[in-house]
């Protein structure tokens, strides 16, 4: 499974939510690859779930994956609770 964190330009929020995603998947006993992406990286590249903030939403249509939207990038609980369900849906 691929999960993909992405920003805008550069990579200082994707790497924030990538840092904050693995201490979830290690406190879930998951285990996953996790790459931080700018927007311009992303296109055309494959990924099981997208999670990038809640203002990048229409620049996500047409991807293939999971799009998970994050309000509060620094609210390890939103994150959980919005990344975890679907990482478990996806692993059945």
């Amino acid at each position: 499974m691929r999960i993909v964190t992405l920003c805008g330009m550069g990579f200082g929020t994707s790497l924030m939510m990538k840092m904050a995603i693995d201490e979830l998947l290690r406190k879930h006993s998951i285990k996953a690859e996790l790459q931080a992406w700018d927007l311009g990286s992303a296109k055309g590249q494959a990924a099981d779930i997208i999670v990038a903030p809640r203002d990048m939403e229409k620049h996500l249509t047409g991807f293939n994956a999971r799009v998970i939207l994050i309000d509060n990038l620094t609210n390890k609980q939103e994150i959980e609770n919005k990344l975890i369900p679907v990482v478990k849906e996806l692993m059945r």
